[in-house]
């Protein structure tokens, strides 16, 4: 190891769409992910961490800027993210980093800041501010398409029918496990990792260094080559959280019944017809077996990671994350991707290896933390100076074996469900695309949804209704915990406030307090 003076590098990976329960170190019973659980017998593995928000945009500007969506505000793929918001790349270069991306961020540019005709305001995939791109790995993953046909494969079909299987899913047939036409050394995972570890074997390793791996794995298209194709038994598994019928789910509640009267079928297995909900239960089964597969394609890239890092001496200087941005439903309620309000699109995984934590390596906490704690735990482990304006809270302490007195005792999460390009759910809830969102506080016990708009809320609970089936909130039993949780998730939404100007006053002394950091530059 390098001089205790010596700063660390930082490598933090994002795996797109992964469930925090989907890691056999959180106790899965069937997903098998050794090269994650390796990195947690060196860490501390998180069990109850959540997302902010989601989808990708979204999730991301929390864990990105350390802000909820109530302060970022991006509400959905293609807000933008308002340039004032400084964020983790922008900090890591003042701290005298270059942090450096391989795939892709989702952040929508500042547009007041750019030309009227600039290209970058056609797409949601813009890259955060403060990243130096080594590779791009967007959507229409062009980049990794050059690279496949390099090696002889055929992809005239372009992103994404390239993954389709070979043998296909029939109208009317059984949704099909065949591979791909690209094999497990040629995924965009086994090619991001390639860019990293050719990167990695360049750098000067006297020199620290930052990395955002940020995969797209095992995100839609749910497709997987061999052998990891055929590695679960779709038989195996926990039950699904569902009512007995999708028409009962959708009768729970009205955004419910809006959500599955939009999921299609195409969006996650590439040339299928109909609706998601009509699936059957050996389907959901099948493309579950398939997500498992992918999630273990994605542990054996981890594995080539560690590797890359291990063989350039830089193992015990190097800080990792990993985490992901939002999580996936996977067949709870009838229901695929990610979204609304239930546990399985929100609690993803996080591991953190700090190298200079030793004592506490193999530790679990299973205390409630959160995506927008990650900046601040990087700005904390990298001695930067604190940022009393961030909504997160530094999971150091954690990392040292000890627990904050004064911890959160819930988690949080915000979805916004406004659509302001074509009005579909201002149209259909007749409300306005302020009113389209809701937030969710989450105890061991209990959980409250509150909508905007006037619709109906929801309570769970959790103790005896883990699958979130039996809304209590109409219950006048329950009448004294809905007006309790409203009022804490009311507390909580004052308390956070934007504090970006609030916690400084002039005075006949100058400035007192705390001013954020300052506004973000893009280039």
């Amino acid at each position: 190891m390098a001089g205790a003076d010596r700063r660390p590098n930082v490598l933090l990976i994002t795996c797109d769409q992964w469930r925090g329960d989907c890691l056999s170190a959180a106790g899965h019973p069937v997903v098998r992910t050794p090269n994650a659980d390796a990195l947690a017998a060196e860490g501390v593995l998180f069990r109850r961490h959540y997302a902010g928000a989601a989808p990708c945009s979204p999730a991301r500007a929390c864990l990105y800027t350390g802000l909820y969506q109530m302060n970022n505000r991006v509400c959905r793929n293609g807000t933008p993210l308002d340039a004032r918001h400084s964020n983790i790349a922008l900090h890591a270069r003042s701290l005298d980093y270059d942090p450096t991306l391989f795939g892709y961020t989702d952040v929508s540019l500042d547009p007041r800041l750019l030309a009227p005709g600039d290209p970058r305001l056609r797409s949601y995939e813009g890259v955060l501010p403060g990243f130096t791109v080594r590779q791009l790995l967007p959507e229409h993953q062009k980049q990794w398409l050059s690279w496949l046909k390099q090696r002889g494969i055929d992809v005239s079909a372009g992103s994404p029918d390239i993954h389709r299987p070979l043998k296909g899913d029939e109208p009317g047939a059984n949704v099909s496990n065949a591979p791909p036409v690209y094999s497990s050394d040629e995924t965009p995972a086994a090619f991001l990792t390639g860019e990293f570890t050719r990167w990695l074997g360049e750098h000067d390793q006297a020199a620290p260094w930052f990395a955002h791996l940020s995969f797209i794995s095992p995100h839609p298209p749910f497709i997987v080559p061999e052998p990891y194709n055929t590695l679960y038994d779709p038989s195996e598994g926990p039950a699904f959280r569902r009512a007995a019928t999708w028409q009962a789910e959708a009768q729970s509640h009205p955004y419910l019944a809006f959500d599955l009267d939009r999921q299609r079928q195409a969006k996650f297995r590439p040339g299928a017809g109909g609706m998601v909900r009509d699936w059957s239960e050996d389907d959901f089964r099948r493309i579950r077996a398939i997500y498992y597969g992918m999630i273990s394609e994605m542990d054996a890239q981890l594995g080539r990671v560690w590797q890359a890092v291990k063989a350039a001496g830089a193992w015990d200087d190097t800080i990792i994350v990993l985490t992901s941005d939002h999580a996936e439903m996977m067949g709870d309620h009838f229901m695929l991707g990610k979204g609304g309000y239930f546990d399985g699109s929100y609690h993803i995984p996080l591991i953190i290896r700090d190298p200079r934590s030793g004592s506490t390596a193999g530790n679990t906490v299973d205390r409630y933390t959160e995506a927008v704690d990650i900046f601040p735990t990087l700005l904390d482990l990298l001695r930067g100076a604190p940022e009393p304006h961030l909504d997160g809270c530094s999971l150091k302490p954690f990392l040292g074996g000890e627990c904050p007195v004064a911890w959160r005792e819930a988690a949080h999460w915000e979805f916004d469900f406004r659509s302001v390009a074509d009005g579909e759910a201002e149209r259909h809830f007749g409300i306005g695309s302020r009113q389209c969102n809701l937030a969710v506080i989450r105890t061991e016990k209990f959980k409250y949804v509150h909508f905007g708009g006037g619709l109906p809320p929801l309570l769970f609970d959790l103790g005896v209704d883990p699958g979130e089936m039996v809304n209590l909130a109409p219950d006048p039993a329950y009448l004294g915990v809905r007006v309790e949780f409203a009022e804490r998730l009311l507390s909580w939404r004052a308390e956070h406030l934007d504090q970006s100007l609030a916690l400084a006053e002039l005075t006949g002394l100058g400035v007192m307090g705390h001013l954020s950091g300052s506004p973000s530059r893009l280039t």
